[in-house]
């Protein structure tokens, strides 16, 4: 891989993955929009999930991603995810990896919904993205290179269209640059900003997405949008997330009152699949009630969950009163960009990692603390993927011009306001006549065609969001049924001729498909 340069667009675990394990002949530039220290890989609490325990395995792993995700994933592919990730996650035991233990020096293994098993690997007490992110950017070697500040704008394809490039992009400074590479990673997370309550770093909103569709690469899945069941939200302000972890040590969802609200709802009660029990909270709030977690069981709570103390203590949150109120807000997309076992997408030279990509990992719901995980794998198999093959050169001389023209689009409308009209029709119950008519009103919103050298960071990203947004509805308004994440209360069941079916939107085009990868397709409704 000499002489040959990757761009890496992100700075989350992913992102960290890949340039761990990339050959240390290849030279990359990680491109971050903000700092390397904000994404959503930072704000992870819950930790990794990896079978461990005497009793646990790889299999039973998969069961639970499987039922969880509502059997849309891709058996195969979630198998081979999980066992590489067990590998990767003894990698990280052997290089020192500092995951909590218990006194007898073992893995102390944590527990969160729709897991039949302890086998989350935290660290840091609820510090576990951020101690990740810490220890992969130290294993960083010389051959990577790091620019803040910098948002990429577009991607760049060669003359006849068949091959990425390079990336348009404003630096630090403001102005317009471009940038050659070999291969383009994008792992720029998801779009968990387009929603008024979310537990997503101000930075996601949908760059990523937007940057591979315009360039030709399809999008899958849109329409599944995980809602995290508890984030802190006191006085009508959020203030961050309330990890699963917090149930799986005991705790539980009570209303005003008292009242167990999740005791005949599901097996699992509180640590039930998380669209169910965002689904329960959603319910109990439309009947005027308050949702509360109940940490009482929690023995020594300060110690174990250092961040969301210092949350509590932000938001005037008394946690002698033994309880924490919460709210579902949008945590997670599991669809994203269409990519193949080695994170490459059907655009040549662009691949996709992490929350971005969809892997066939997540299906309709994500397992919790799979996210992490999945990042791990596939940042390590790009990186390998491209140090086996050497990469095309195509056009290697020729001028590096953007493909798309040099105004871009900003809906006349602010970002608040479009956020929470995007919270209110693409929400935890969604229906057709409410989704039809806020497509019409995204369709109709007057717009300003803006120079990209004129454009600044938030048109860029109020631009993005818009147009995803109306992919994200179009998603939503088609998909007739119920499964996982994606409720439609006019459609409140799965429907048999959606089991397997995939939305694709490639620039300009929807279509629905039977996904081939998709080989078991369960017919209840969990």
């Amino acid at each position: 891989m000499s002489n040959q340069h990757v761009i890496v667009i992100g700075s989350g675990i992913a992102a960290l993955s890949f340039a761990a394990h990339v050959a240390p002949e290849c030279d990359v530039t990680l491109l971050t929009k903000k700092s390397i220290n904000q994404s959503n890989s930072m704000l992870a609490q819950g930790g990794v999930a990896s079978a461990w325990q005497a009793g646990d395995s790889v299999d039973q792993h998969v069961a639970d991603t499987l039922a969880s995700g509502a059997e849309h994933n891709e058996p195969e592919r979630v198998k081979a995810i999980i066992a590489e990730g067990q590998t990767i996650i003894r990698q990280l035991l052997l290089a020192g990896c500092p995951f909590d233990k218990t006194r007898s020096g073992e893995p102390s293994l944590g527990k969160e919904g729709a897991h039949n098993f302890n086998r989350i690997f935290h660290a840091g007490g609820d510090q576990t993205g951020k101690v990740l992110v810490q220890f992969l950017s130290h294993q960083l070697g010389p051959n990577i290179r790091r620019r803040e500040q910098t948002q990429v704008i577009d991607l760049i394809k060669n003359a006849d269209n068949s091959r990425c490039i390079g990336v348009l992009l404003k630096n630090e400074h403001g102005q317009l640059e471009t940038l050659r590479a070999d291969a383009v990673v994008l792992a720029t997370g998801g779009c968990g900003q387009l929603y008024s309550v979310t537990t997503n770093d101000p930075s996601l909103t949908g760059d990523g997405l937007m940057m591979a569709y315009r360039a030709g690469a399809k999008l899958v899945d849109l329409e599944f949008t995980q809602f995290h069941p508890t984030l802190l939200i006191h006085q009508q302000h959020v203030f961050g997330l309330v990890s699963e972890a917090v149930r799986g040590q005991g705790a539980f969802l009570e209303d005003e009152h008292g009242r167990r609200i999740m005791t005949h709802i599901h097996p699992l009660q509180d640590l039930a699949p998380r669209d169910i029990v965002a689904r329960a909270m959603y319910n109990e709030q439309q009947q005027g009630h308050s949702i509360y977690l109940n940490i009482k069981p929690v023995s020594h709570f300060r110690a174990l969950f250092p961040t969301i103390t210092q949350l509590c203590q932000r938001a005037g949150v008394q946690l002698e009163e033994g309880r924490i109120p919460v709210a579902p807000g949008m945590h997670f997309l599991m669809g994203g960009i269409y990519i193949d076992e080695t994170g490459q997408c059907d655009v040549p030279g662009l691949y996709a990692i992490g929350e971005v990509a969809c892997s066939g990992l997540h299906g309709a719901n994500r397992l919790a603390s799979n996210s992490l995980l999945e990042g791990l794998v596939y940042g390590r198999r790009v990186a390998l993927a491209l140090s086996k093959q050497p990469l095309s050169q195509q056009g290697g001389d020729e001028p590096l011009t953007p493909t798309l023209t040099t105004t871009i689009q900003v809906p006349q409308i602010s970002m608040s306001q479009l956020r929470e009209q995007i919270w209110s029709a693409l929400a935890i119950e969604r229906n057709g006549a409410q989704l039809s008519k806020f497509f019409a009103q995204l369709a109709a919103l007057p717009y300003q065609e803006v120079l990209i050298q004129d454009a600044d960071e938030q048109a860029i990203e109020k631009s993005n969001c818009w147009a995803l947004a109306k992919l994200m509805s179009q998603s939503a308004l088609q998909r007739q049924e119920s499964r996982g994440s994606h409720y439609r209360n006019d459609y409140p069941k799965p429907d048999p001729k959606w089991q397997g079916k995939q939305l694709i939107h490639q620039y300009g085009k929807l279509s629905i498909i039977h996904n081939p990868r998709i080989t078991r397709i369960c017919t209840c409704c969990h």
